[in-house]
């Protein structure tokens, strides 16, 4: 069984000065895209490189989650620094994941997706992807980049993960 965490990176929302939105947009689109059984682990923490840092090497290294999906702290504001704590944790970059969560961004006519810095890597056998934190952008940008997904955590040794391919078809060669 997967296990998937969700991290919702937000000073306001930690605090809680509003609702986080964004955490519940991802499971919902992940109940729906996946078929196999998987378990959520949600958290919310504040925005800053020591407090993304850390719990990513957390779900990573001890409670070796198979696959963590962030949301904020991708901007250009000067609380946004995902992507620095993602330089301390991942071993290997994918770039691939935000280039296209960008191009599908800025082809849906939201110009300030240049501005978003959306990263993806390894870690031992976790896949972690970097989303926006908008809800409209998460659906558009898992929908984009989670075809790649189910085959990544084959590669990288972690559990397997089947989706609904009315929701989400996913890439597999042949036989794997």
């Amino acid at each position: 069984m997967a296990r998937i965490g969700i991290v919702t990176i937000s000073d306001r929302a930690s605090r809680g000065t509003y609702e986080d939105l964004s955490g519940p947009a991802i499971k919902a689109w992940l109940e729906r895209a996946i078929s196999s059984p998987w378990t959520p682990h949600l958290h919310l923490i504040p925005d800053g490189i020591d407090s993304v840092r850390d719990t990513l090497l957390a779900l990573c290294d001890r409670d070796r989650l198979d696959l963590i999906l962030t949301t904020g702290g991708t901007g250009p504001a000067p609380r946004d620094l995902t992507p620095e704590a993602m330089a301390q944790v991942v071993e290997k970059p994918l770039p691939g994941f935000g280039e296209q969560m960008r191009r599908v961004s800025l082809e849906g006519g939201v110009p300030p997706a240049i501005l978003s810095r959306q990263e993806a890597g390894v870690r031992g056998a976790t896949l972690i992807v970097n989303l926006p934190g908008k809800p409209a952008a998460i659906d558009v940008c898992l929908a984009a980049v989670f075809p790649a997904v189910p085959y990544c955590l084959d590669l990288i040794g972690a559990a397997r993960i089947e989706t609904h391919p009315e929701v989400v078809k996913t890439f597999r060669p042949k036989g794997a």
